[in-house]
């Protein structure tokens, strides 16, 4: 893909994902449906054309021309919106808004489930679902959705440290990297509640999602002492770097991706998995309760899966698909940054960020307004 057409980094804005930020605990997290959906609108559809397809997604994340072709074969229209965080895609939602098909993170994909809010998914309607379950075990049966019974994985990510090889040279291979004095002014750190936290709690051997007050206590200590080294926080890690206003930034791998489309250069540019864990999230398909076209969505998530498709989507969004087959278009990809691979042993790892308790999520925004706060 050329650089004129590389889209926008995808994550260019806030994930915080906080629960607490919508003022309702986590066991309904701020989902509020009109009426309780039955059993008949949770329960699985046959894969059918019955209607266009309402597509609810962050901007530019899938290759215009599959869209084009699935219009094409199946003789429908794809009416697209877009979200710009987790919590706007839940907004949406609470407001009654309809959509075949969304793509919640793996911990919003938990908490949907939990509020009854996306129907089942028959994997046998799914004639290219074998190509993830049957060879990526992981998702077979994930935490935030027992027999991926509601979901099936987009997306596959870590995050890790970007730097600008030419300017600094060689790092050590650890988080503790971002507090070098050769980039002292110079560094970024994600504009994102959990990603920030999670790193310092790595750092500290803690657990990535922990909402312990003495834990966050010594997160925010530590961070204390990182933010002023700090330039900002900022989500557009690959533009940071290429432009010059970093040195050094925390950065999701797909970023990093798709950062080399644009990259004159590859080789001055550097991304490392920290030694001591990468946080590994997933987005996911799924389809809401109340989809005016489940059939149509069906359809759409069994073509995303050929191949072909995945092949084209991850050459132009950056992120890897973990579909089987299409290993070796991302591993070409990211050559100059081979730790972008999000491999089994990432995913046994088991570094996603979780759904706390209401307590520990509160925990966890005030520590995050502190870190902010500096």
């Amino acid at each position: 893909m050329s650089p004129e057409v590389l889209p926008p980094t995808r994550r260019g804005v806030l994930r915080a994902g906080a629960c607490g930020l919508l003022g309702a605990a986590v066991g309904s997290c701020g989902f509020m449906p009109a009426t309780t959906p039955s059993a008949q609108q949770l329960a699985p559809v046959e894969a059918r054309v019955d209607g266009d397809l309402v597509y609810f997604n962050w901007a530019d994340y899938v290759d215009p021309s599959v869209f084009k072709g699935f219009e094409k074969e199946y003789g429908v229209k794809v009416v697209q919106s877009n979200f710009d965080s987790m919590e706007g895609m839940v907004a949406k939602l609470n407001a009654g808004n309809r959509y075949d098909v969304v793509f919640p993170s793996a911990k919003w994909a938990q908490r949907l489930v939990r509020a009854g809010r996306l129907r089942r998914i028959d994997h046998s309607q799914l004639t290219n679902s074998q190509a993830i379950f049957g060879r990526y075990h992981y998702f077979a049966d994930p935490w935030y959705d027992p027999g991926s019974a509601h979901t099936v994985p987009f997306t596959a990510y870590k995050t890790g440290i970007g730097w600008r090889r030419d300017r600094i040279g060689e790092l050590s291979g650890s988080w503790r990297d971002l507090w070098s004095d050769r980039v002292r002014g110079k560094v970024f750190l994600l504009d994102d509640r959990d990603e920030v936290l999670g790193m310092g709690a790595l750092a500290l051997g803690l657990g990535v999602s922990t909402g312990d007050r003495h834990d966050l206590y010594r997160i925010t200590s530590l961070l204390g002492t990182l933010r002023p080294r700090l330039r900002g926080f900022s989500s557009d890690s690959y533009n940071n770097l290429l432009n010059g206003n970093a040195l050094m930034t925390q950065a999701w791998s797909g970023d990093m991706a798709a950062m080399l489309n644009q990259a004159k250069d590859p080789s001055v540019f550097g991304f490392e998995a920290p030694k001591e864990g990468t946080p590994i999230n997933s987005d996911c398909y799924a389809i809401p309760w109340n989809a005016p076209h489940p059939g149509t969505a069906m359809l759409f998530i069994d073509y995303m899966l050929r191949p072909e498709n995945v092949k084209k989507n991850i050459e132009y969004i950056g992120y890897p698909m973990p579909v089987a087959g299409t290993e070796k278009t991302y591993a070409e990809l990211v050559k100059p940054f081979p730790e972008c691979m999000v491999t089994e042993d990432d995913l046994k790892a088991d570094l996603f960020f979780r759904n706390g308790s209401r307590a520990a999520e509160d925990a966890r925004d005030t520590a995050w307004t502190h870190v902010k706060a500096g």
